[in-house]
């Protein structure tokens, strides 16, 4: 299915005046896919396979912001700590500390966003409020040079509920602004929302949203 681009100009007529960013999600589409949104002036994609985002850095223009957006292991951190842009999704110390030391070898401060646990599924990752408290006031968080905690990230819980939706996506506003008090935290991206619930998540706070299937069509899964 090619990109529907009326769409891209809609969501982003729809996004520009309200200083939200897009992150287009490009997993398991091909380059020429990505090329086409990139001709139109999009510049951050977001990938989920460390592998195939591995593989497009290489071949796609130098000048595309890389968000890794799926479950990051710890194991892999060093295949994209030389050139990702964010990494979503952070969900614990261990993988801070690892992202931490990639970045040092690379000479770079890398930016990240801490997932909070917002959705009624057991399938979701990120941390409670007490794991984010607890991480983001301990000494070793505090020594961590090389990353920088730019905001946070949350999932919705996949429900025609919008209620539902509208509580979880409102949760994660009120933590948000409650840890941005925080001495040694300077918060600016809240990022919730995707094709299905962006338009809720803008009304609730959203500074950036993760929308794929609205742009490119549906997955083409091969892994």
């Amino acid at each position: 299915m090619p990109v529907n681009t009326n769409q891209y100009h809609s969501i982003i007529s729809q996004l520009n005046p309200q200083k939200v960013q897009l992150i287009a999600v490009s997993k398991t589409k091909p380059n020429e896919d990505i090329i086409e949104l990139y001709d139109l002036g999009q510049r951050a994609f977001g990938e989920n396979y460390v592998q195939e985002l591995v593989d497009k850095a290489a071949s796609l223009p130098k000048d595309i912001q890389w968000h890794f957006i799926g479950h990051l292991q710890s194991n892999k951190v060093k295949y994209i700590a030389p050139f990702v842009h964010l990494i979503h999704g952070v969900d614990s110390e261990k993988l801070l500390q690892e992202i931490n030391k990639q970045a040092l070898k690379h000479n770079r401060i890398i930016d990240c966003l801490l997932q909070i646990y917002i959705a009624n599924e057991e399938t979701k990752f990120g941390l409670d409020e007490k794991e984010l408290n607890e991480l983001i006031t301990s000494k070793e968080f505090k020594e961590l040079q090389n990353i920088r905690i730019i905001g946070l990230m949350g999932m919705a819980t996949f429900t025609e509920n919008q209620n539902q939706i509208k509580a979880e996506f409102k949760h994660l506003k009120t933590i948000f602004d409650t840890i941005n008090n925080q001495e040694n935290l300077k918060l600016e991206t809240l990022s919730m929302g995707m094709s299905g619930d962006y338009e809720l998540a803008i009304e609730f706070g959203s500074t950036m949203v993760r929308i794929g299937s609205s742009i490119f069509g549906n997955r083409n899964y091969q892994h």
